[in-house]
């Protein structure tokens, strides 16, 4: 298989981030007791393991600009934030687009956030297609989590100064702050580094990496249930089982337990059928 074009030096401009100790205190001891009833936070790691490993076998040969439609539409079941949004994208004369945007997201000599902002150019720039992005860091985070630290904008958002920094960040008055940090590689990578440093300072050593993306979406999840509002337009009102939210930001909520529909649809409402879709529904 073909690498990834290596990162330079040049691309990673790493800012100080103002961390507070007391947000992940509290979100690292919901994520533990939320989890618990379904085997324990572990469980939840593994999965996002295996949905790693089905995009690094999915995305195998996207070098070559090899990619099936139906492969797609599977990884497309576990990335929540853009299931909702792109069947229009899903017939075989739209996807030849994506997947020659996504090859040359994976071959681009440029620079990961030039990367980024070349492959959301090739799309409609309007509300519908706010998902473009985070098919872009969804696939490069999940093809290669060592090397691309979970980017979506439920992570930050710069513009919308929305996003798991805003909510672990240490200010007296965050409501009425704008966070001064932009939405680039080199701040996800720090948070990533300083994440990765708090769960190993209390004593989480193995699959360090997967753990932290289970932090930032139990980080999320709680500003959600407090908002008790909607998110992304989508209905997240407050739910019976804590870990609800994680698992849907996560993308693992993406097959319905037993029957292998999908809540990936088609432009005319017909849900996508996933015959593997039993693989994630361990936590579930």
């Amino acid at each position: 298989m073909t690498q990834v074009t290596a990162i330079r030096s040049s691309d990673i401009d790493r800012p100080v981030l103002d961390l507070s100790a007391d947000a992940l205190r509290m979100a690292l001891q919901q994520m533990i007791a939320g989890s618990e009833e379904h085997g324990g936070v572990e469980r939840y790691v593994d999965a996002v393991k295996l949905k790693s490993t089905m995009f690094q076998q999915a995305l195998s040969d996207i070098e070559a600009g090899e990619l099936e439609l139906e492969a797609f539409k599977g990884l497309c079941t576990f990335m929540s934030t853009v299931r909702r949004r792109i069947g229009a994208w899903l017939d075989e004369n739209s996807f030849a687009e994506v997947r020659a945007a996504l090859q040359e997201l994976f071959t681009d000599d440029a620079s990961v956030d030039e990367r980024i902002s070349r492959f959301c150019a090739r799309f409609p720039d309007d509300n519908d297609h706010r998902w473009v992005r985070d098919l872009a860091t969804e696939t490069l985070h999940n093809r290669d989590p060592e090397r691309f630290p979970m980017m979506n904008r439920w992570i930050w958002d710069a513009k919308a100064n929305t996003g798991v920094l805003r909510e672990i960040w240490h200010a007296e008055n965050i409501d009425h702050i704008r966070i001064p940090v932009v939405d680039g590689y080199g701040t996800f990578l720090m948070l990533r580094e300083e994440l990765s440093q708090y769960l190993s300072d209390n004593e989480f050593f193995r699959d360090v990496l997967y753990y932290v993306d289970v932090l930032c979406a139990q980080v999320y999840a709680g500003y959600i249930c407090e908002q008790g509002g909607t998110y992304l337009r989508v209905d997240f009102s407050a739910p019976e089982d804590p870990m609800q939210h994680t698992r849907r930001l996560l993308g693992l909520d993406g097959v319905r337990p037993g029957s292998g529909k999908t809540k990936l649809k088609s432009i005319d409402g017909e849900a996508f059928i996933l015959d593997d879709g039993h693989l994630l529904n361990q936590v579930d």
